[in-house]
């Protein structure tokens, strides 16, 4: 609808986790290289959790992008207990169910299909996402059925992803051997709004984008309302942009997010956080230097031409001020250190001088020149003198 409009290739805000636009922040690198390590040295078990919406699931899919062909994967998104056993989805997961066996038939056969690929030199990885919705007794099946494992290697790898939940329950002391398996365990938490003005630009230039389609402003709204949340952000960059495209808008501003947000949270059930009056302002006037613009050539692309001007001059106003100051605090050091030696030089000569009217008064005699041709209670450089006027009488 509006990909053309803004020079977009895709939609670059889609609901749907495409691993290709995993936005390569610190958190979600951090997350995506501990899923990696614990495929590498054989953890047993490997925890991610974060919020809903925060990038779990297309953390999973880009770990299934770059996974090798030695290694056998099964995917399990559903585990409520109301659609079936863990074994029934286990089977399935990895295209060996089979109707009508029993509990035993199913276990023997998971069994066997792990020894069949550790015997082609493959190892058998589990993911298991949603996996907060699993009750104590079928994780602890989980850590049973993990139980077969050869004398050096681990023919089982699982990796759980779900919500915090998933962390207050295997806190459960009934779940302390499962605990203690537990190899990796990452919490992937939501972003900061440097992250998030870098998350929305990183999927715009993804979708095609060259030029700056959100102003810096826009983008900070976009945090504040959604609360850093990714799946959030993705639902108000997308609606603001069609919201943009009705208005025929180049570049979305500040003032279509507000209006946006305004009748979403009026006649909307999703769940966005109350902004106040003065995070709006604070949106609005914070400095745009470390802003990731598209194209650093056209910075203020977009904005209003005396909104440009007037940020060019805050900031110029900003840095000549700040030399000013500068200028002005090492004027006043200088001046304090000049005046501490004036001072001190001031008192060292007066003390000189009471010394020589006290010296003149009690030897009088010796006042051209003593045994050395030296004077006592002058200063250095007269004694110079003197002992040179001496030497040529």
């Amino acid at each position: 609808m509006y990909e053309s409009f803004y020079g977009l290739k895709t939609k670059p805000f889609s609901m749907l986790p495409d691993p290709d636009f995993l936005y390569p922040g610190k958190k979600h690198q951090m997350a995506l290289t501990m899923l990696e390590y614990s495929l590498m040295n054989q953890a047993g078990f490997c925890v991610i959790s974060g919020e809903t919406g925060a990038g779990k699931t297309t953390l999973l899919r880009k770990l299934l992008t770059n996974i090798d062909d030695d290694i056998t994967v099964g995917m399990i998104t559903n585990t409520h207990q109301s659609f079936g056993e863990l074994l029934d989805w286990i089977l399935s997961a990895y295209g060996i169910h089979e109707k009508g066996l029993s509990k035993v038939d199913m276990h023997q056969r998971f069994v066997d299909f792990l020894l069949e690929q550790y015997a082609n030199n493959k190892t058998t990885l589990l993911i298991i996402d949603e996996a907060q919705n699993m009750s104590v007794s079928v994780l602890e099946e989980l850590r049973m059925l993990s139980n077969l494992n050869s004398e050096k290697d681990q023919v089982l790898q699982v990796i759980l992803a779900g919500q915090p939940g998933l962390q207050e329950t295997l806190r459960n002391p009934a779940l302390t051997q499962f605990a203690q398996r537990i190899a990796v365990d990452y919490r992937l938490d939501t972003l900061n709004v440097d992250e998030a003005c870098g998350y929305i630009q990183h999927r715009l230039v993804t979708a095609g984008a060259t030029e700056d389609v959100f102003t810096p402003e826009a983008c900070r709204l976009i945090h504040a309302y959604s609360g850093g949340i990714p799946r959030l952000m993705n639902l108000l960059c997308d609606t603001a942009l069609v919201y943009g495209f009705a208005d025929q808008a180049k570049t979305v501003g500040a003032e279509i997010v507000n209006e946006m947000v305004k009748e979403r949270m009026d006649n909307s059930v999703v769940p966005l956080i109350n902004v106040k009056d003065e995070q709006i302002v604070q949106a609005s006037s914070a400095d745009d230097i470390n802003f990731p613009w598209i194209n650093p050539e056209g910075g203020t692309k977009g904005l209003k031409p005396e909104q440009g001007a007037e940020k060019k001059m805050r900031g110029s106003a900003r840095n000549n001020t700040a030399d000013k100051e500068s200028v002005k605090q090492k004027s006043k050091e200088n001046s304090q250190s000049t005046i501490v030696a004036i001072v001190a030089e001031s008192q060292a000569t007066k003390e000189s001088s009471r010394d020589s009217g006290a010296q003149n008064k009690t030897d009088t005699p010796a006042k051209k020149t003593g045994p050395s041709g030296q004077r006592s209670g002058k200063s250095s450089h007269h004694d110079e003198i003197t002992a040179t006027e001496g030497t040529s009488k």
